[in-house]
C-alpha cells in the first residue's frame, strides 16, 4: 500500500481532489499525513475532516534550513511515508530532502512546463505571464522534483484553451478545475499501480 504525505500551504483544493478521486476509484494508497507550513490553511480543516493526521511545520519556526528539512523528513519517517504529493506548496525544500525521496516526491505546476515555471512563478503570478504572452493554450503539469525549481521530469500534463475574455483568475480556476484536479490524482494512482517508472531521467508510464 502507498503511503503518501502530503505538502500545502493554502485551500487545499488540490488535496480535496485528490482524496475525493481516491474514494470512489478505491486507489490501492493511503494519505497518511498532511503537513503544512501554515497553521491557519484550510487545507488541513480538509484533512481533519477525513480524520488524517495533521502537522504545521514551518521554516519559520528554524534558525536554519536545513534543521527545518531535517524536521520534515523525521516526520515523514514516522509515517513510512514513501511518496510526498506536494498539493499548493509554496516552501521549497532542501537538497537533503530531495535526495532522501528521489523520484518520490511529485508536484503540481499551474502551467505547461517549460513555460513559465522556475523561480516567481506561482500563483496568479503564472497565469498573468501567459495572458501577457499572449498563449493560446496553457495547462498543468505533474513532475517529480528535483533539486531545481521545476526543472523534474515530468510525468502527464494537461492542456487548457485560453479565450480572449479570460482574466488571470478565470484561466486559474479553469486550469485548476479541467487539468490539475484531473491529473493529479491519475498520477497517484498510476504510481499505486507500479505504472511510473524514471529510466535516464526520463518518466516512463506504463
Amino acid at each position: 500500500m502507498l503511503r503518501i504525505g502530503v505538502l500545502v500551504s493554502g485551500g487545499g483544493t488540490n488535496l480535496q481532489a485528490l482524496m475525493d478521486y481516491m474514494e470512489l476509484h478505491q486507489v490501492k494508497a493511503e494519505i497518511v499525513t498532511v503537513v503544512s507550513n501554515r497553521k491557519n490553511a484550510y487545507a488541513l480543516a480538509r484533512a481533519e475532516v477525513k480524520s488524517i493526521p495533521t502537522q504545521v511545520i514551518s521554516p519559520r519556526d528554524f534558525s536554519e534550513s536545513y534543521a527545518f528539512n531535517e524536521a520534515l523528513m523525521n516526520h515523514f519517517n514516522q509515517y513510512k511515508v514513501n511518496l510526498v504529493v506536494m498539493a499548493g506548496y509554496l516552501v521549497v525544500i532542501g537538497d537533503p530532502f530531495v535526495s532522501a525521496y528521489k523520484n518520490k516526491i511529485i508536484n503540481i505546476h499551474p502551467s505547461l512546463i517549460p513555460a513559465f515555471c522556475g523561480d516567481g512563478y506561482y500563483g496568479l503570478k503564472v497565469h498573468e505571464a501567459a495572458l501577457k504572452k499572449g498563449v493560446k493554450l496553457t495547462g498543468a503539469t505533474v513532475h517529480f522534483v528535483d533539486e531545481g525549481t521545476d526543472t523534474g521530469p515530468i510525468i502527464m500534463q494537461k492542456a487548457v484553451e485560453v479565450r480572449n475574455s479570460d482574466t488571470p483568475k478565470s484561466i486559474q480556476e479553469r486550469v485548476m478545475t479541467e487539468a490539475e484536479w484531473v491529473i493529479l490524482p491519475k498520477v497517484v494512482e498510476k504510481i499505486a499501480n507500479n505504472k511510473i517508472r524514471v529510466e535516464d531521467n526520463q518518466v516512463i508510464v506504463d
